[in-house]
This record gives structure tokens, C-alpha cells and sequence, in this order.
């Protein structure tokens, strides 16, 4: 996510990047971020800090590394980006609190596509709840091989979602033996594993007779590279808070 940040805000117009940091211990650390990110050099070394000076920061990390971010944002009064999962509660809690005092926009997925299926969700949502077979909600997400937190934040958030409106109170992550028939009260969660999937989430609402899917599928990295940078245009300068992508959509 790092190169595809660097290559994208290189070559538009509204960015100059000021840094690209790494983690203090990384093999890349000195070389030149553009070079790493495949575009040739571009005069901006990778380093285990951040500048004297920047209108918004983004962050793609670990939650570690995010607890750093969140603190050196809030000592300069910086904007802050943040796409970070796998947080705990305690760290969750430690960058809630962060709005009360910067911009901070937090979000599980920066895809403007996703962002928006979760709106087209919460609208099935509310709209299924009340019928009269009653309906099952499925999430069904895809990610590359090399993904530590399953499932992925944002099926996670899909389920908050669809829960807030439709009332579900457990959580049924995958299913073997014979674990009876299917709670109403239930989602449930498969995480697939799979290659290099840069993500695939369907959201299955199921019901006597027919069935809905939502589905969105990312083909590459770009279109979360692409709606971080769209929602760091849309942060600097805002007053401190806490926004969405659904802010930067105008949802």
C-alpha cells in the first residue's frame, strides 16, 4: 500500500510528499521511495520519521506502528488517514480519542466502492427486517495469503452495519460438525485465504424463496490507494472530529 501511495500521489497534481516512513528496523530504510514504488527516484528517501511540516498523514500499518502515528499526529496537530485493522480495544479507544482533538477519518477500507456497498447494505437492511421468513446474513470474504487478521476489518464492519439495523447479537465465525439448525440472530463470517485476492467481500441475505447478494471485488491495490489520497483532499484543513468515507461521498 505504501508504493501504490507514493506512485499515485506522486503523479496528481493536489500532492507533494513530504515523507515516507517505515517501521525503524526495515530493510528499504535510505532508499529512495519512488525507486521502491517502481516509478524511478523522485528525491524522497524512505525513513523512520516523520517531517517538520505536512497538511495530512496516511497511515497503513501495523497497530503498533498506528499508536506511534496517532501520537505524533496529535503533538503537531495533524490531520490523520487511518486504514489500520486488528486493532485492540484499548488501542481503538487510544485513536477515538484522538478526534477530540485532530481530524482524524478511520476507516477498515478506503475503497469508495466498498464504502458505498456498505450504504447499499445498510439500506437491505433495513429494508429485509421485518420479513416474514426471516433472513439469514452470510459475510463471505477474500484476501491474499499473507493477510494476519481474519475476518478482515471490514467484514467486520459490514456485520455492524447490517446488525445495527436488523438486530443480530452473535457472531458465527465458519461452521463444522453439526452445529444444529441456524440461530435468527446470527451472522456469519467466512474468511478465504486465497493467493494474491486483494479483496472480495459478499454479503449474502438469505430468505425462503430468493436470495441477495452484495458483492464488490477489488482487482488491485489502487482503488485503496486512491480513496486514501481522496480522503486526505478532503480532511486537511477540516476541524477536529471524527469523519468516514461516507463524509467524503457526501452519503
Amino acid at each position: 500500500m505504501g508504493q501504490r501511495l507514493v506512485a499515485l500521489a506522486h503523479n496528481d497534481a493536489d500532492f507533494q510528499l513530504v515523507a515516507a516512513r517505515e517501521s525503524a528496523n526495515h530493510p528499504r530504510l535510505g532508499q529512495d521511495a519512488g525507486t521502491t514504488a517502481g516509478i524511478g527516484p523522485i528525491g524522497l528517501p524512505i525513513g523512520p520519521h516523520l517531517p517538520d511540516e505536512a497538511d495530512v498523514v496516511i497511515d497503513f500499518s501495523t497497530p503498533e506502528g498506528t499508536v506511534e502515528i496517532v501520537d505524533a499526529c496529535l503533538s503537531r496537530g495533524w490531520p490523520l488517514v487511518l486504514a489500520t485493522t486488528g486493532l485492540s480495544a484499548e488501542q481503538q479507544q487510544h485513536v477515538l480519542s484522538a478526534a477530540e482533538k485532530i481530524p482524524l477519518l478511520w476507516a477498515p477500507n478506503m475503497s469508495l466502492a466498498v464504502n458505498l456497498l456498505m450504504k447499499l447494505s445498510s439500506i437491505a437492511a433495513r429494508a429485509l427486517k421485518d420479513h416474514s421468513s426471516g433472513v439469514d446474513v452470510e459475510i463471505i470474504e477474500r484476501h491474499h495469503r499473507f493477510k494476519e487478521d481474519a475476518p478482515s476489518g471490514t467484514a467486520l464492519r459490514f456485520g455492524e452495519i447490517i446488525a445495527a439495523e436488523m438486530g443480530q447479537t452473535r457472531q458465527q465465525h465458519g461452521r463444522s460438525g453439526r452445529p444444529g439448525p441456524r440461530p435468527r440472530d446470527e451472522i456469519g463470517y467466512h474468511a478465504l485465504r486465497v493467493g494474491d485476492n486483494p479483496g472480495e467481500h459478499t454479503i449474502v441475505f438469505g430468505m425462503l424463496g430468493e436470495t441477495i447478494e452484495l458483492v464488490v471485488r477489488a482487482t488491485n491495490r489502487d482503488c485503496y490507494a486512491q480513496g486514501a489520497l481522496a480522503a486526505a483532499r478532503f480532511l486537511a484543513g477540516r476541524p477536529p472530529g471524527r469523519y468516514g468515507i461516507e463524509d467524503v461521498l457526501g452519503l
